[in-house]
């Protein structure tokens, strides 16, 4: 356990404690504070009596977030392949001269 942290986050109103690694900690606390602020968003909005009914829908939109960031980048990705492609047709073309 060198080197290792041990802190309690709070989501939901529940407290959590964990142990991790100090470069780990700011990014854990933002995330239960996102979680925090999207239930009371849900709460505010919509008609939901229960916590596990919140928390999954947070589950959902953070996962969906992830889902589309990777359909994005890979999207993305192809996009940069071909320019590079390309570039280098361009490139040989020009050597060759």
């Amino acid at each position: 356990m060198d080197g290792k942290l041990r802190i309690k986050i709070s989501i939901a109103d529940r407290v959590y404690p964990l142990t991790v690694e100090p470069a780990q900690e700011e990014g854990l606390r933002s995330a239960s504070k996102k979680i925090d602020a999207m239930i009371k968003q849900f709460e505010e909005n919509y008609a939901v009596r229960d916590k596990q009914d919140v928390l999954a829908m947070c589950a959902l939109q953070f996962a969906s977030q992830v889902e589309q960031k990777q359909i994005d980048n890979a999207i993305d990705g192809e996009e940069t392949i071909e320019r590079i492609k390309r570039l280098n047709t361009l490139l040989d073309q020009y050597l060759e001269n």
